[in-house]
């Protein structure tokens, strides 16, 4: 069997400005960053406006293993199908980050012959957005701790600075560090700080829920970086920097464009969290897909009950989507692991947001056919109909059927509907979703948490949705009880804070790192590359 790599460097790659030909853009609409990726510009929207979007499909999963279940393959590989049934498709994914590409799942271009190109950019650095975002996450760190050294108006209260830092690696030793220490205050002040991966930053959060530049730096000058001394928030826009930290970001704002093994546009841009953030590729660029092509399919992090829900609530419900259609992901080995009633949880949700479904059993090369067969039988016992996809090793040919059982799903009808309304309160929007999507009996608030919730609604935030923080390795809120628990469960609610730039109020459950560490043998120790620049063991 051939490594994604190998695959990668064996197929030869159409020009940039071929690709944007196939999606319906001229020259003039793209900005090459070599000869095989763009980046497009948002003003390319104006002269698409009264174009109406295309059918929109959400690719989710059942809860994973910590291998991951092919969500970007299968994302891949699908719109690779839908162009061979004579579908005109393109797909939106998210950016890899350097972290998971270091550590321990890899890269995150897909896999195989369903796979985006040219793979190692965009593992690697790919355009630089997400060194914009951690430069200008950091600057107004920054600039944060200048106010404080400077004791500038409005005081910031040292014990309440809720910005910390980040960077685009897992690095476990930097995930608590005390800044300003030695020379007598020269350094700046004393306090408690510590990174965060710049997938978890705010910043990222906003520049993926942002339309344009003028919105991304108005979202920026909305973020709370901490509270003065009677617990008033203080704003970026008090203390300055939003507008430096925009131009940082001028060129990362506009989405990339890039092609499939099969020579498919993509769209690859924004790579928020899936715990601790929502978890999808960019509003700007889904918005693009939809409006150059009938079918557009995205990814949304992790299971059902991370992605899918995020996506609904605040992607879909920020930009004004309804998605046609859901593809659920389903593996043997996630299947071991999870049993029948992980995946029958996964498909109540979907439903419950009214969102037709089709199961995809994307096919590993240790899978048995027998024990796909059945898993097949299994799942369209659940009432939803499942086909066996092999798009790792067979691109787009091996989901044809998916293929042809999605473009009829999405005829069905849209009856798209969010599963709480943002005039309700805090608690009761995670009551809703604990209930509903994880299938909890209650929710239990700390005593902090309750604190944290009203403090939130009395700054005026009530009406933000809610990014429920948790495990992706369980549906409830403990990462070692998979499958669907037996008996009843409740999800403990530890804390709360609000992304003010953002729109969303984070609620933490659990043990959520937004700094993960490496494992003991790291994807890095396998990566080299020899005198004439070839890329070896990326995977």
């Amino acid at each position: 069997m051939k490594s994604d790599i190998e695959i990668a460097q064996a197929i030869e790659l159409r020009p940039i400005s071929e690709i944007a030909r196939a999606a319906g853009l001229n020259g003039d609409d793209i900005v090459p960053y070599g000869r095989h990726m763009a980046k497009i510009p948002l003003s390319v929207m104006d002269r698409f406006h009264d174009t109406p979007d295309g059918h929109l499909i959400l690719v989710t999963a059942m809860s994973p293993t910590s291998m991951g279940e092919g969500k970007t393959t299968t994302t891949i590989g699908l719109g690779q199908a839908l162009n061979r049934i004579g579908r005109r498709a393109v797909m939106a994914i998210r950016e890899p980050s350097l972290g998971p590409c270091m550590g321990l799942k890899g890269g995150a271009a897909g896999g195989g012959y369903s796979q985006v190109l040219p793979m190692e950019d965009i593992n690697l650095h790919f355009t630089g957005d997400l060194h914009a975002i951690t430069a200008a996450h950091n600057l107004l760190a920054a600039v944060t701790d200048n106010h404080l050294h400077h004791r500038s108006s409005p005081e910031l209260n040292p014990r309440h600075v809720v910005w910390k830092r980040v960077i685009d690696m897992n690095d476990r030793s930097l995930r608590s560090v005390i800044l300003g220490l030695e020379d007598r205050g020269l350094n700046g002040v004393m306090r408690e700080d510590g990174f965060e991966i710049t997938a978890a930053s705010e910043i990222m959060a906003i520049l993926c829920l942002s339309r344009d530049l003028i919105e991304l730096k108005a979202r920026i000058g909305n973020v709370i970086v901490g509270y003065d001394y009677l617990r008033k928030p203080v704003f970026a826009k008090d203390i300055g920097g939003a507008g430096a930290m925009a131009a940082l970001l001028k060129h990362a704002v506009n989405p990339n464009l890039v092609q499939s093994v099969e020579g498919v546009p993509v769209f690859v841009h924004g790579g928020p969290f899936a715990n601790i953030a929502h978890g999808c590729n960019s509003l700007a660029a889904t918005r693009m897909a939809l409006k150059l092509a009938d079918y557009t399919v995205t990814e949304a992090g992790f299971g059902a009950d991370l992605g899918a829900e995020k996506f609904f609530h605040i992607k879909c419900r920020t930009g004004g989507l309804k998605p046609s259609a859901a593809v659920l992901v389903v593996t043997q080995r996630a299947f071991v692991l999870h049993g029948i009633d992980n995946i029958r949880k996964h498909l109540d949700t979907l439903r419950a947001f009214g969102v037709p479904a089709v199961i995809s059993i994307n096919r590993f090369l240790v899978d048995s056919e027998h024990d796909l067969l059945e898993l097949k039988a299994r799942c369209e016992d659940l009432g939803c109909e499942a086909v066996i996809t092999d798009f790792r090793e067979s691109g787009g040919e091996g989901g044809l059927e998916l293929a042809e059982k999605v473009v009829r799903a999405c005829g069905h009808g849209n009856a798209f509907r969010m599963l709480y309304d943002l005039a309700m309160p805090i608690m009761d929007k995670v009551r809703t979703v604990a209930e509903k999507v994880y299938g909890a009996r209650d929710v239990v608030f700390t005593s902090q948490a309750a604190a944290d919730i009203r403090a939130i609604e009395n700054m005026g935030y009530a009406n933000l949705p809610v990014c429920i923080a948790k495990t992706q390795s369980s549906l409830t809120d403990n990462p070692k009880v998979p499958g669907f628990p037996k008996e009843p469960f409740t999800i403990t609610v530890s804390g709360a804070r609000v992304s003010a730039g953002a729109g969303f109020v984070v609620i933490y459950t659990g043990r959520i790192m937004a700094m993960p560490g490496l494992p003991r043998t790291p994807a890095a120790l396998a990566i080299d590359v020899d005198g004439d620049g070839n890329i070896s063991g990326l995977f």
